[in-house]
C-alpha cells in the first residue's frame, strides 16, 4: 500500500490510497523437492497445485 501524490490541479478526483500484490511465483525460481501440495480435489478449487502459489481474489467494493 502507499499513498500517491495528490496535486492541487488534479482534474480527477484522487485515489488516497493505492495497493497492489506481487504474484508469489516472482520469488520462486524453481521447484523446490518435497514442496507441499493440495490434495486433488482442493487443488481444483484453488487453480493450482501448491499451496505458496495460492493467492486468492480479492474483490473490493
Amino acid at each position: 500500500m502507499w499513498e500517491p501524490f495528490i496535486g492541487p490541479c488534479d482534474p480527477c478526483p484522487p485515489i488516497r490510497v493505492k495497493v497492489f500484490s506481487t504474484p508469489p511465483q516472482l520469488f520462486l525460481g524453481f521447484q523446490p523437492m518435497m514442496l507441499p501440495q493440495f490434495d486433488l480435489c482442493e487443488a481444483l478449487k484453488a487453480g493450482t497445485l501448491w499451496p505458496c502459489l495460492f493467492s486468492p481474489y480479492e474483490a473490493r467494493c
